[in-house]
């Protein structure tokens, strides 16, 4: 066992999940593509920052509030592969939401999944008061928020962090920088060359990580989640990644990047760099490279077929579960 508690085992999971992840987002754009889907925001590209995170935090007991692009992440928490199918195609059963959600609006009550909304950055705050909390209630938990470079620009990161850093609370806000807010680059959307320079003004350590790296991501997200278990407030982490896809399956990011750009980062692909280290330490093989692919694409069939048969949410209980006067 390494220093840092991973196993060979756990790294053998983590690259599970990875791979997972990848295998569910190239189904999603596939359902997308066949009508069924309305939308698929993806993590392809993300996967080491997401897994490696949550493999660092107790997971099911910590509290985390996803974004958007978090597939790989909720994978990782605990959310199975039929989950993510029932709530992508809007079915009764999903546990997200019901059906009454658009995809990748995450939530999750058993497994701490925080639900999140569509307004960018509101995942800060929320993060920050489920840790105000568990100063309060001494239950020990730390809670991560986490969200793209883009939405560093709202007013909400910056509310949460001042709050987060003058309150010591044990919170971790979790950046994963792809260098592109939709389609504006970063240099025409903040004037640092880092998220994590921010930290400096709010009195809270800024760390910055090769995003696709998991075992790095992981050992700087241990250290946060210790640091805020034992009363020394919060810090932002940056992990510098890539999408390898547009922003979503209604964007044509031939617009505003090259393709030249996009194969450059490909050559830094998360899952060929950790296949390839956890293979030249002996921890995978080609023998159960071959079972985990294939028990993957049981899985996603499985998933798949199960969600498409599901029940639509009725009718009648569309205002179920709604605020009213």
């Amino acid at each position: 066992m390494a220093d840092n508690g991973l196993t060979p085992e756990l790294m053998k999971e983590m690259y599970y999940y990875m791979v997972l992840s990848r295998a569910v987002d190239d189904r999603m754009w596939i359902l997308n593509r066949q009508g069924k889907a309305p939308v698929v925001y993806s993590s392809n590209g993300h996967e080491a920052a997401q897994v490696g995170s949550a493999f660092a935090l107790n997971r099911g007991e910590d509290w985390i509030c996803p974004y958007y692009r978090d597939l790989a992440l909720v994978l990782a928490y605990g959310m199975s592969v039929r989950d993510v199918m029932l709530h992508l195609l809007g079915r009764a059963q999903d546990p997200n939401s019901g059906g009454r959600q658009m995809p990748a609006h995450w939530g999750h009550r058993q497994l701490h999944i925080l639900t999140g909304g569509s307004v960018v950055a509101t995942q800060d705050v929320h993060a920050t008061g489920l840790a105000l909390a568990s100063k309060v209630l001494k239950d020990g938990r730390v809670s991560v928020a986490y969200f793209g470079e883009g939405s560093t620009s709202q007013g909400e990161f910056h509310e949460a962090l001042n709050f987060a850093a003058v309150h010591k609370l044990p919170v971790i806000f979790f950046n994963e920088n792809n260098g592109y807010a939709i389609s504006v680059p970063a240099r025409k959307q903040m004037a640092v060359m880092d998220v994590a320079a921010r930290a400096a003004g709010y009195g809270m350590p800024g760390v910055i990580v090769d995003g696709n790296d998991p075992l790095k991501v992981y050992e700087v997200t241990r250290e946060a989640a210790e640091r805020a278990r034992s009363g020394d407030g919060p810090t932002l982490i940056e992990a510098k990644t890539y999408r390898f896809v547009p922003h979503s399956s209604d964007d044509d990011d031939r617009a505003y990047r090259s393709r030249e750009e996009v194969q450059e980062w490909k050559k830094r692909d998360p899952l060929v760099m950790f296949e390839q280290r956890l293979t030249e330490d002996g921890i995978l093989n080609d023998d159960n490279l071959t079972a985990m692919r294939q028990q993957i694409k049981d899985l996603v069939n499985d998933a798949t077929d199960f969600a498409e048969q599901a029940p639509l949410p009725d009718p009648g209980t569309l205002y179920a579960e709604v605020y009213g006067s």
